[in-house]
């Protein structure tokens, strides 16, 4: 899907691509691929690098064409993990036109757009552009690292109690999102440092620095819920095994409380004398086995086993 947008306190989206300072590309057919190569002008080859899934956050150039590729989390639902991160390609050359370009489908241009507007951001500079993609990269890594971490708390008055084991599947999907967010927010900051390398002063320097502690408070961030949900794993990994072992405890105390009456009904119910000359035999066994079965009841309870 193409996309327009120009700059006016903000970027608006217009449908007049000579108007547009910015083009985003999101999820891009084979005729938005005919025209950033035939129009703009873009390398095919920066096209091909973003079409891998696993392409590293870097700093490519290809003559007066150089494209910084960040990576961005995104929210999947493939079975295998909640989250996971695409590459997200910013693509300009020496004019002040800036386009980006994911092949897969992501909140961040929408959002970086509205909020643009809601502040009456103005962008002037590729370089400025570039920081507040950065920017917005690590306001998305925050948001499902807290959404991650508020699914962690809710699971855990469920996990205490639990004896399947789909709790602790679910937060081994989050592990391995943790463990691709932090490969990639290491890549990022890597990509940032080069970016300021390159442009040098022509950085807004108070911008840089909030991106950097933006990206960084990511970083520390996923490494600590990486650590918390370990944590909580090997926790209730160990309270879904007492809880197992404390249902076969109870299991087998019934077990036994159950074996008395039956004990006392076979032994009076073989085809000898019973020793119990009464008319009222059949009561008093019955009376016998309810002792029995009562007074195992209270030893087993006095051992905590029910």
């Amino acid at each position: 899907m193409r996309r327009y947008f120009y700059d006016d306190k903000g970027f608006h989206p217009t449908p007049d691509s000579a108007k547009a300072c910015w083009i985003n590309i999101s999820d891009p057919d084979r005729d938005d691929i005919c025209y950033l190569i035939g129009k703009e002008g873009v390398p095919p080859i920066l096209l091909e690098y973003l079409e891998d899934k696993d392409e590293r956050p870097r700093v490519e150039r290809n003559g007066d064409w150089m494209m910084t590729i960040v990576r961005v989390p995104v929210e999947c639902d493939n079975g295998v993990m909640p989250y996971t991160t695409v590459p997200f390609g910013i693509i300009s050359n020496s004019s002040d036109r800036m386009i980006t370009v994911c092949y897969h489908n992501t909140l961040l241009p929408d959002s970086f757009a509205e909020h643009s507007c809601q502040i009456s951001l103005e962008t002037k500079t590729v370089s400025e552009f570039t920081l507040r993609i950065f920017f917005s990269t690590a306001y998305w890594y925050l948001e499902f690292l807290r959404q991650m971490s508020e699914y962690v708390i809710g699971t855990e008055k469920s996990l205490e109690k639990s004896i399947e084991n789909e709790d602790l599947k679910q937060l081994m999907r989050l592990q391995k999102s943790l463990v691709l967010f932090n490969t990639s927010i290491k890549g990022d900051v890597m990509v940032l440092e080069r970016i300021q390398k390159i442009y040098g002063n022509e950085l807004n320097e108070d911008l840089a620095e909030d991106v950097d502690i933006e990206m960084k408070q990511a970083d520390t961030t996923a490494a600590i819920s990486n650590d918390i949900i370990k944590a909580t794993m090997d926790s209730y990994a160990s309270i879904i095994s007492n809880n197992v072992n404390n249902i076969m405890k109870r299991m087998s105390a019934l077990s036994i409380i159950l074996i008395v009456p039956t004990f006392v009904a076979s032994l009076y119910g073989m085809n000898v004398d019973i020793l119990i000359s009464s008319p009222y035999a059949f009561w008093i066994i019955l009376g016998i086995a309810a002792v029995l079965t009562i007074f195992a009841f209270l030893a087993l309870r006095k051992l905590r086993w029910l």
